[in-house]
């Protein structure tokens, strides 16, 4: 019986060394509180327009709140050419967020207009519709220019090449019959085309943009700006084959104007690439929609955004991720 009682004991301390062996295999000294796991990093690019422009200001702020709130998140803004180019860029996959006129986000959705001979873009997909982008057709007092129909003959801005500025001065032209060659066309940005306009280079400009534009507002400081007002008739007849125009009034004193302007706007959009997941289009909406004051104080346009407009003028699908959020927040 002790024979048997001793080989007994002899196995049960045998079994207890294999098995602290284990545990200590399974976890070494040193590392019984195993550090948190990193979080991994998923870069945004967020393409806006002129870095004088409320697509910049806003987009800045946008890059801010992503960063504050999504610990893994890390966006980044890229100041581009505006809707035509940002558009591309998102079909390229060489941005992730962008903002850009929905005339021109329709134009690239379907393969027509500035799109044409590029094809479609099939992968754009809406965030949100944010604010009334006013077209703004620029001179100065000394240039005695009252009317659109002036402008035949003269050096004009028609805004950045492959930009919606462009394709609106095209088309707000034609609405008043006059072609580029009619006038001397000058392909410029926001700021190229408010220094043309200080040096005397050119005669007058098209920017279209939310208001007030900080281009504008710079040449204010030191000449006396006229804002060319376009007309409703005309603009109803423009969206007879471009429905995305809307007749629009720059109110007074937006650049020391002592009367509303008549005008045309357009929609911005907020837009992204299909590609990018459900629940972080969902994260990026959510951050956006929760953050308004902030983009309010950003820019006078930032103050226009709301939950109840986010599909207004929306030409192409709203991205999973954003109608999500706004299913829950009806």
């Amino acid at each position: 019986m002790k024979k048997w009682i001793s080989l007994i004991v002899a196995a049960l301390m045998l079994g207890g060394l294999m098995l602290g062996g284990c545990a200590k295999t399974e976890q070494p000294a040193g590392e019984a509180e195993a550090s948190p796991e990193k979080v991994e990093k998923q870069f945004v690019t967020i393409a806006t327009g002129g870095s004088s422009g409320a697509y910049f200001a806003l987009g800045g702020m946008v890059s801010t709140l992503l960063n504050e709130n999504l610990d893994y998140v890390n966006a980044s803004v890229q100041s581009t050419g505006a809707s035509a180019v940002n558009s591309t860029l998102l079909g390229e996959g060489k941005a992730d967020l962008a903002f850009a006129m929905n005339d021109v986000v329709n134009y690239a959705y379907t393969g027509t207009e500035l799109f044409s001979e590029k094809g479609s873009v099939e992968n754009l997909r809406g965030v949100a519709s944010l604010y009334p982008n006013f077209v703004q057709a620029i001179t100065l007092e000394s240039k005695n220019i009252n009317d659109i129909s002036e402008l035949k003959g003269k050096r004009v801005g028609v805004g950045a090449p492959g930009s919606g500025t462009e394709v609106n001065a095209r088309q707000i032209l034609s609405a008043y019959g006059i072609t580029y060659d009619d006038v001397d066309e000058d392909y410029l940005s926001y700021a190229e085309s408010v220094e043309q306009l200080k040096n005397g280079a050119i005669d007058a400009a098209f920017l279209t943009s939310g208001i007030p534009n900080a281009a504008i507002m710079d040449l204010a400081t030191t000449k006396d700006v006229k804002i060319i007002p376009i007309k409703p008739e005309n603009i109803e007849e423009l969206a007879k084959e471009f429905p995305f125009y809307s007749p629009e009034m720059i109110p007074a004193g937006t650049y020391d104007n002592e009367e509303d302007v008549e005008t045309a706007a357009v929609m911005t959009l907020l837009v992204t690439r299909a590609e990018l997941s459900e629940e972080m289009v969902y994260d990026i909406t959510k951050t956006i929609f929760e953050n308004l004051e902030a983009l309010g104080n950003t820019h006078a346009s930032g103050k226009k955004i709301s939950l109840e407009k986010v599909e207004v003028g929306m030409p192409i699908p709203l991205h999973p991720g954003a109608q999500k959020y706004y299913d829950e927040n009806k």
